[in-house]
């Protein structure tokens, strides 16, 4: 339906936002060779957003799959970066 559908997209971009911050430092590692990213956050994050908005709308995975992937990985992000914070 339609509602499951705009939850799962208000769910793409905490979702989103997270898998971009946790690609940043294994893509600055492999382009730079270090660890220290500085502004690579900048690019990788909406890269990660628009990932999670297509993943929020592709319609071969069901949308129950789909929210459960959605909320319980954001959970897992606002966690971990509340625990880490």
């Amino acid at each position: 339906s339609w509602i499951a559908i705009l939850i799962a997209l208000m769910l793409a971009f905490p979702f989103g936002w997270g898998l971009g911050v946790l690609i940043a430092p294994p893509i600055t590692y492999l382009i730079t060779g270090g660890w220290d990213f500085g502004q690579l956050p900048a690019m990788t994050v909406p890269i990660g957003i628009v990932a999670s908005l297509i993943f929020a709308i592709l319609p071969t995975i069901t949308i129950r799959t789909r929210l459960a992937v959605l909320f319980f990985g954001s959970v897992a992000f606002f966690v971990v970066g509340w625990i880490t914070g």
